[in-house]
């Protein structure tokens, strides 16, 4: 990518190399303005302050390789001083380290943990591992994980083979798993099948099943029947914002734990036991190497808090 450094005092001209091709233009900025806080950089692009190939843009505009971006004088000295990675944190990205070669890492998420900062959260795991790795410039999330969703995340370490990823999961040849828990799930398979639409109340961010929303499949089997709670498995077959949350709460199974789409019973069910969290853990990935061809095959083991729960559980059964 020829590349200028963006500085306060000038505009700086950007041209995109196959690295970048079909980047979003949004996500193009935050990775080259870092520091910028992100209400700036979509501020810039609504003005037109932002041109693609002379004209203007929009965030969700797919870049090509050699198109000139124009990004006007901005200040970014904040992104001078990296945002500070306690010992702490670095130690328990190490350790949630369950796979890595030189062109991928997948992660063992911790509950609680966002997958990049925004929405009040500062530093997320994609940009703890910018910090704790400076030389590599083309990290970037393969797909993305609730904060509060534990469990299985890929970070691709070159943006060639993000887009090799990307074809695979449009393709259908990234097998995602995950285990939740629900009430009210009924016989062993469920499938749901309804389309997805995001909305925006206020400042936070809704699903909800409509006609008008994208086509959205959740295939849910049952594993194992507890005290009034089902410990069920969802297969992906999309991979809609909330999808599994939603789904669950719109066939009747709402998941426990959930602020956003449960219920006072399952959140009280927690209490009583003295735990709060979202109860879903992406478990399983499944999918062919883009480089070897070879099948890589990754399973996450639930952390202390969720393992705690369903033992709490398995007791009053």
């Amino acid at each position: 990518m020829s590349d200028e450094t963006p500085a306060a005092n000038r505009v700086s001209f950007v041209t995109i190399d196959e690295g970048r091709h079909g980047q979003r233009l949004d996500n193009f900025l935050f990775t080259h303005l870092k520091g910028v806080p992100k209400s700036r950089v979509y501020r810039i692009i609504r003005s037109g302050e932002v041109r693609v190939n002379k004209g203007r843009a929009r965030q969700t505009t797919r870049l090509a390789t050699g198109d000139v971006v124009r990004i006007p004088p901005i200040r970014t000295s904040e992104s001078e001083a990296p945002p500070v990675v306690s010992s702490g944190l670095t130690e328990r990205l190490s350790r949630a380290c369950v796979y890595e070669d030189d062109q991928l890492f997948i992660f063992n998420k911790p509950a609680g943990l966002a997958v990049h900062g925004g929405s009040g959260v500062s530093l997320g795991l994609i940009e703890a591992l910018r910090v704790i790795h400076p030389a590599e410039k083309e990290m970037e999330l393969v797909h993305r994980l609730d904060r509060d969703t534990s469990g299985l995340i890929m970070v691709a370490r070159k943006r060639a083979f993000l887009r090799k990823m990307q074809r695979l999961m449009q393709a259908g040849e990234v097998e995602k798993r995950y285990w939740l828990l629900c009430q009210g799930f009924k016989g062993k398979e469920r499938t749901m099948d309804a389309p997805l639409l995001k909305m925006q109340n206020g400042n936070e961010r809704i699903v909800r099943v409509s006609r008008e929303g994208k086509a959205s499949v959740t295939h849910f089997r049952m594993l194992e029947r507890l005290a009034d709670v089902q410990l069920v498995e969802a297969t992906l077959e999309t991979g809609r914002t909330h999808q599994i949350r939603v789904h669950s709460q719109f066939g009747g199974f709402p998941l426990l734990g959930d602020d956003k789409y449960g219920t006072d019973k399952g959140a009280a069910l927690l209490a009583s036991i003295g735990h709060k969290r979202l109860c879903l853990h992406a478990r399983n990935l499944v999918f062919p190497h883009p480089n070897s061809g070879k099948k890589v095959t990754i399973t996450a083991p639930l952390d202390e808090d969720f393992e705690a729960i369903l033992k709490t559980l398995r007791g009053a059964r």
